[in-house]
């Protein structure tokens, strides 16, 4: 008979495969330390896991990109720092109900580890698919005809329920699910004025279901990629419907600072993106950053804004504060939340 691990994934084939493949995590003692010194509420990860280049950061060996597609999460989870990680390949495509099963497997085997007893659960946050959450499709040879139209499938409640969120109900809802990031991709300035927006994602989140199968509320968050369209309309409508605004460091979006000062905490739990630094472009910075392991341009005002958010959440009660970091901000993604976990530990200090 097989057995349901503790994130429901089951203990057969799967498993094997993922022990077979042997990628190995880099634990520090210093880093298990450091995770004791951060309040439990805050969750520290990266924009996906499948990146060779951070061997001697997160793998002891020096495992393919292959080979973390297929079984990385799995030695990813047990780092203490990194209890949660961004899924981005489902901003491209929604996952399958096997997909989730399988990330499931990869979570239980990590969970299963010793030191990983001690940690608090790891959390999973997805990107949704593009196809619901662009309202002009950019000018991108990838869409084809449909560049610089307008998309109708924006915003659209039933294929997010049957395309994006029915796998993973099919599948349990398994405890390691997160908040569903909706990246509102950007869009040429005056196509959707705030007011406008505002009425549309109310709308979406009054036709969502409230709850999973669980009874634990879905969290539902929304990054913006239009700075015009940040304003308070936009705050307490999320706030109204529980929904998080996604604080994000990214090149056309104001500064962290200028989002937190517009009270812009919405939800009982947080989350914040740290991608690109202003007047930066992210084809360019991949080409000079790789292969991601080592802090290649410090953005210090970035960390200490991102620690004065937890500071906020904390106030504000929040149950979780989600900080993903893209290897395109510094340089290395883990290395980052090592620098801004260690600002966090300071400043939660005694507290």
């Amino acid at each position: 008979m097989r057995q349901l691990g503790l994130f429901g994934g089951e203990e057969d084939a799967t498993t094997d495969s993922i022990r077979g493949l042997r990628i190995e995590p880099l634990i520090k003692d210093e880093d298990h330390e450091l995770a004791r010194q951060i309040p439990r509420f805050v969750r520290f990860g990266t924009s996906s896991w499948s990146f060779p280049g951070w061997s001697g950061i997160v793998w002891r060996d020096t495992p393919t990109e292959n080979e973390l597609a297929k079984a990385g999460l799995a030695a990813y989870a047990q780092q203490p720092l990194l209890r949660a990680i961004s899924l981005d390949r489902t901003y491209y495509a929604p996952l399958r109900a096997d997909d989730v099963k399988g990330y499931s497997a990869q979570l239980a085997f990590a969970a299963s580890s010793p030191r990983a007893s001690s940690l608090p659960l790891f959390k999973m946050t997805t990107k949704v698919w593009d196809e619901i959450t662009t309202a002009i499709f950019p000018r991108h040879p990838r869409y084809g005809v449909r560049a610089g139209t307008r998309n109708v499938s924006f915003l659209d409640h039933a294929r997010f329920e049957a395309e994006v969120l029915l796998p993973y109900i099919d599948a349990g809802a398994p405890a390691w699910l997160g908040p569903f990031v909706f990246e509102l991709t950007p869009m040429p300035r005056g196509a959707l004025d705030e007011r406008t927006l505002v009425t549309r994602v109310d709308d979406f989140l009054s036709r969502l279901p409230a709850t999973m199968p669980s009874g634990q509320p879905w969290q539902w968050a929304f990054e913006l990629r239009n700075q015009e369209l940040f304003g308070s309309r936009w705050l307490d409508m999320l706030r109204a419907n529980r929904a998080a605004h996604v604080f994000t460091f990214w090149t056309a979006m104001p500064p962290l600072q200028m989002q937190l000062r517009a009270k812009a905490i919405t939800a009982p739990f947080t989350v914040v993106r740290l991608m690109l630094p202003p007047y930066t472009r992210y084809a360019s910075r991949k080409a000079d950053f790789a292969p991601f392991n080592v802090i290649a341009e410090p953005q210090e005002e970035m960390r200490d804004d991102v620690v004065d958010i937890l500071r906020a959440a904390a106030n504000a009660g929040c149950s979780e504060g989600y900080v993903l970091v893209n290897n395109k901000a510094e340089g290395s993604a883990p290395l980052t939340v090592r620098a801004i976990a260690k600002k966090a530990a300071s400043a939660f200090a005694g507290a």
